[in-house]
């Protein structure tokens, strides 16, 4: 039965319910008649929209707003269907997927392909909802669909895309080979014929089956190796398939431009400690792309890493004069339009990147270019860099820098009171200020008062697994080894992969030349949770070479140093050269060692005991 109220109360309920009614698009022709019933004001877009249809839509919405969503469902179905309006079909669908009904939010995506046998987003929507409800060979005639009426300008990215509608399907390798069908028809057209290898191989690498996806990305790859479409395939496929990195440094030959490509590649390489080519390829990148800010930040960090500190000031100093001007347009725009949404939506057939904004950027920035400034030894101009944050999140790392400022100055008792006076809002803050203090006090290898810090934060953070890490390190400093290990197990009780403390318990066996069988076991199991760490197959090497197993430890170290040349590292290296009667290249290695940290506790020591002069 009609609701019975007048026209004018609708147009006003209706306005009431804007934020559920998604924007209905109203019928030509009711403008004028709305115009004599409803208020002054500005006029409404109307559509197919009688005033019957409107009073079924507002029960509709109503019935959904009562909880009542299987009513709703089938009166707005009724609607869509009567209007063939889109967004009352989307509206449809969205609601049963709402109440987790697949069965009703596929029959109203069919419906909305037969009505609007041309849109595009029915199509997707139900070849998405089949492959959803595990009916994945009935999504090719909606897939052959899609792409018969996308604009052939758009297909090609489209059909790149593709793949991401099924990113989370269960029967990938059904979906694959349906996949295939649906763009058969494209695999022999120029225009599409590289985007159809790469949709194929990405869902070759979503069907488990990643040697057929490089050998597609490849294949795309020969037809143009510009393309990043084919090498984003590529970055993607590293983890499992190393083969595929020369594709990627193919691309990089043939298109230098590829900004975000290869700061994609180099997060990549970090994550795998592979900080030597992520610095090669940074430089590349900063040579091809001279206005690439975030290269530069990463270059200076990455080179901050490697013991280079004049060189990671050239890098940061450059970051901090593309990104000033930036970090101060965006502040004003801030200023100007305060709540404006900042986000910034990347295509997503480019490689992503995660990018920190200018203001955060230069903050970071500042805050190395003080650490680089320290490492020179010129605290004036450290604190000077510190001077230009005025970040209050990173009220507590501007403290501790300025912190060690003072301590390399001889005045340790104001650096501890000084990270001690740092507001502390929130229990992590405090355990953050505790950390900090320990790590001030460790680097100026005052084992005692680091030891006794981290005490008081276990007592007041008991079982924190990283907090008992760092108390062990401690305890090995002080030559408390027992404790170390006592410590150590608790840690990989509380967490198993805590590859850290297996590999700082091998370790420590391996060098006091105990149990040197559990030693290789401890150090393989944290090699397995963290297989590219330079400093756990160091400690693998370190191992072999006290087994006697000489020529499996330079395997290992060598793999160690090309790695992260670290002048730990080299101390190993040097001295399994050196037993091995290479020792031009042991103090080779050394040499370049001592040039980046001539202070490392481990290289003076080996070179004493080995009574080598360098």
């Amino acid at each position: 039965m009609p609701l019975a109220v007048p026209s004018f109360r609708l147009l006003s309920v209706t306005a009431c319910l804007a934020g559920a009614l998604t924007g209905y698009t109203l019928p030509a022709g009711a403008a004028e008649q709305a115009s004599a019933v409803a208020p002054s004001g500005p006029a409404q877009t109307m559509s197919r929209l009688t005033a019957p249809l409107l009073e079924q839509l507002l029960v509709g919405e109503m019935e959904l707003r009562s909880g009542n969503a299987g009513a709703a469902y089938e009166i707005l179905l009724d609607a869509a269907r009567k209007t063939g309006e889109e967004r009352l079909f989307r509206r449809v669908v969205e609601i049963a997927l709402q109440g987790r009904a697949g069965d009703q939010a596929l029959a109203a995506a069919q419906a909305w392909r037969t009505a609007v046998p041309k849109s595009i987003e029915a199509h997707r929507f139900a070849a998405q909802l089949l492959v959803g409800l595990n009916r994945t060979a009935e999504a090719l005639d909606p897939l052959r669909a899609l792409l018969a009426n996308t604009p052939a300008a758009d297909r090609p990215a489209t059909i790149v895309l593709l793949p991401r509608l099924f990113a989370r399907a269960s029967d990938t390798a059904t979906l694959a080979g349906v996949m295939e069908q649906a763009l058969q028809p494209y695999a022999s057209i120029p225009e599409t014929r590289g985007a159809v290898l790469v949709a194929n191989g990405r869902m070759r690498l979503l069907a488990n089956d990643p040697q057929r996806a490089r050998a597609l990305a490849e294949e795309a790859h020969r037809l143009d190796p510009t393309a990043e479409a084919p090498a984003i395939l590529a970055l993607e496929l590293l983890q499992t398939q190393p083969a595929a990195e020369p594709l990627l440094l193919s691309h990089f030959k043939a298109k230098p431009q590829s900004g975000a490509l290869r700061l994609a590649y180099v997060r990549s390489l970090v994550n795998q400690q592979r900080y030597a080519e992520a610095v090669t390829q940074l430089e590349q990148a900063t040579q091809a792309q001279p206005a690439l800010a975030p290269a530069w930040l990463s270059l200076g960090a990455l080179r901050l890493e490697l013991k280079q500190p004049r060189d990671a000031e050239v890098a940061l100093r450059r970051y901090v004069e593309l990104s000033a001007p930036q970090a101060a347009a965006a502040k004003q725009a801030a200023a100007s339009q305060p709540g404006a949404d900042t986000d910034d939506d990347s295509d997503e057939g480019e490689a992503q990147v995660t990018l920190v904004s200018p203001a955060e950027g230069l903050t970071q920035a500042y805050l190395l270019l003080a650490q680089a400034a320290e490492d020179q030894r010129d605290y004036l101009q450290a604190e000077l860099w510190l001077a230009k944050i005025d970040s209050t999140q990173n009220a507590l790392s501007v403290q501790a820098r300025r912190a060690a400022l003072l301590a390399k100055q001889g005045r340790q008792r104001e650096a501890r009171e000084m990270i001690r006076a740092t507001p502390e809002r929130t229990p992590e803050e405090g355990r953050a200020k505790l950390l900090a203090e320990s790590q001030l006090l460790r680097d100026l290898k005052n084992w005692q008062d680091s030891y006794q810090v981290l005490a008081t934060a276990n007592e007041r953070f008991p079982d924190d697994a990283d907090l008992l890490y760092e108390q062990a390190m401690m305890a090995e400093k002080l030559q408390r080894l027992d404790e170390m290990e006592r410590l150590l197990r608790r840690v990989i009780a509380l967490k198993p992969d805590h590859f850290h403390a297996y590999n700082a318990l091998g370790y420590t066996l391996a060098d006091r030349n105990v149990r040197l069988t559990e030693a290789r076991e401890l150090v393989r199991k944290a090699l397995e949770l963290a297989p590219n760490e330079p400093f756990i197959i160091d400690s693998l090497g370190w191992i072999e070479y006290r087994l006697g197993r000489r020529e499996e430890a330079l395997q290992h170290l060598q793999r160690a140093y090309q790695a992260r040349p670290d002048t730990e590292i080299a101390a190993h290296l040097g001295e399994v050269l050196w037993a091995l009667g290479r020792r031009d290249e042991a103090r080779k290695v050394w040499r370049e060692g001592r040039e980046r940290d001539g202070a490392n506790d481990v290289l003076k020591e080996t070179l004493a005991r080995l009574r080598v002069s360098l």
